[in-house]
C-alpha cells in the first residue's frame, strides 16, 4: 500500500489511466503505466535504460547473483541494456502493483549534463548499470507534474518535454546520479562499456573475438572484461549469450520458428547446446517454455 500522499496521488493517477492489468503506453513519449493485480512469475527479459517508480506494491529484480527490491520508497534506474529477471512481489485486486516507467534517452541526458558541469572523471571506476535511489519529495513532485499532464492532453506537447527534463535533472542530482553520469557522458571506462553493449546488441549473432573487440574500444582484453563485469555483472561472452537466448525466444514466440532455426539465426552452431543453455536460463526447454508463454499471455516489458 502507498504510505504517503505523493505516492497515493501517483497511484490514483495510474489507476485512472489504466484500463486493466498490463503495460500501458501513454500519450507522453517514452512513458508507460503498469498495473498488475497479482504477484507475477519471474520474467527474464532485456531491460532497456529506464527509470521505474512504484506507487504501490513492490518488485524484485535479479541481475546475475544480485537482488534488488524496490517499492514506493525507492526507485529503480537501469542505465544500460541489462538482462534481468523481474518479479512483482506485492499485488492484489484491492491493492494492485502500480508503477510508471520512463525510458531514458541518452542524447537528452548528455545535453542536460553539458549544462550541469563536467562529467565524472574518466579515471573513476565504472559501477553497476542497475541501482536503487531513495525517493525524495523533489523527485515525487517532478513525477507528479509529468503524470498529471495525462489529464490535460492539450498540454502534453508543450509541457511534457519540460516535465521530462525536470525528472532527468532530479535523477542526475540524486544521491546515485553520479552512476548515470558515468554512462551518459564523457569518455571514461563506463562510457566505453556502454558503447560495447550497444555493439553487442547489434552484432550478437556474430562470433565475438575479445582481442579485436577490446582493440576497437581502445581497451586491453583484461580491462574490457573487468569493467564490463563491473557494469553488467557478467562477462561480454555471458552477455552475448543472454542476448542470443532472449532473441531466439522472441523469434520462436513471435515468428513461430522452430528451436533449431532460431538457434542458428542467433549464432548458435549446436542446437543441443542451445537447448541446454535455454533451459538453464528460462527454466524449461524451448517447446515447453513456448507453451507456457502462450498460456500466460506472452512476452511483456519489465518495469
Amino acid at each position: 500500500m502507498a504510505t504517503n500522499a505523493p505516492a497515493a496521488e501517483l497511484a490514483a493517477q495510474i489507476e485512472r489511466h489504466t484500463s486493466g492489468d498490463g503495460v500501458h503506453a501513454t500519450a507522453i513519449p517514452r512513458l508507460s503505466l503498469i498495473r498488475l493485480s497479482h504477484p507475477g512469475e519471474p520474467l527474464v527479459l532485456l531491460h532497456e535504460p529506464a527509470v521505474c517508480i512504484v506507487a504501490q506494491g513492490s518488485k524484485r529484480v535479479h541481475l546475475a547473483d544480485e537482488v534488488l527490491v524496490y517499492d514506493a520508497s525507492r526507485y529503480l534506474v537501469v542505465s544500460v541494456d541489462l538482462p534481468i529477471t523481474g518479479q512483482v512481489l506485492e499485488a492484489s485486486p484491492f491493492a494492485p502493483y502500480l508503477c510508471i516507467r520512463l525510458d531514458l534517452d541518452a542524447g537528452e541526458l548528455a545535453r542536460l549534463l553539458l549544462e550541469l558541469g563536467p562529467p565524472a572523471p574518466a579515471s573513476q571506476r565504472p559501477t553497476r548499470g542497475l541501482f536503487l535511489s531513495e525517493m525524495t519529495a523533489a523527485m515525487h513532485d517532478a513525477v507528479l507534474r509529468l503524470v498529471r499532464l495525462l489529464d490535460t492532453p492539450e498540454d502534453i506537447a508543450p509541457l511534457a518535454p519540460l516535465a521530462v527534463r525536470e525528472l532527468m535533472y532530479r535523477l542526475l542530482k540524486g544521491d546515485e546520479g553520479w552512476r548515470l553520469r558515468q554512462i551518459a557522458a564523457g569518455d571514461g571506462q563506463a562510457r566505453r562499456i556502454a558503447r560495447a553493449i550497444g555493439w553487442l546488441k547489434q552484432h550478437f549473432a556474430e562470433p565475438l573475438r575479445i582481442d579485436e573487440f577490446a582493440r576497437e574500444l581502445h581497451m586491453s582484453p583484461s580491462s574490457l572484461h573487468h569493467h564490463f563485469k563491473a557494469v553488467t555483472a557478467m562477462s561480454p561472452l555471458q552477455y552475448q549469450k543472454q542476448l542470443r537466448l532472449q532473441e531466439a525466444r522472441r523469434l520462436m514466440f513471435s515468428e513461430s520458428l522452430d528451436a533449431t532455426t532460431a538457434a542458428l539465426r542467433v549464432g548458435y552452431e549446436s542446437p543441443t547446446q542451445f537447448s541446454r543453455e535455454y533451459s538453464r536460463l528460462f527454466g524449461d526447454p524451448p517447446a515447453r517454455d513456448l507453451r507456457r508463454l502462450r498460456d500466460t499471455g506472452g512476452l511483456v516489458r519489465p518495469a
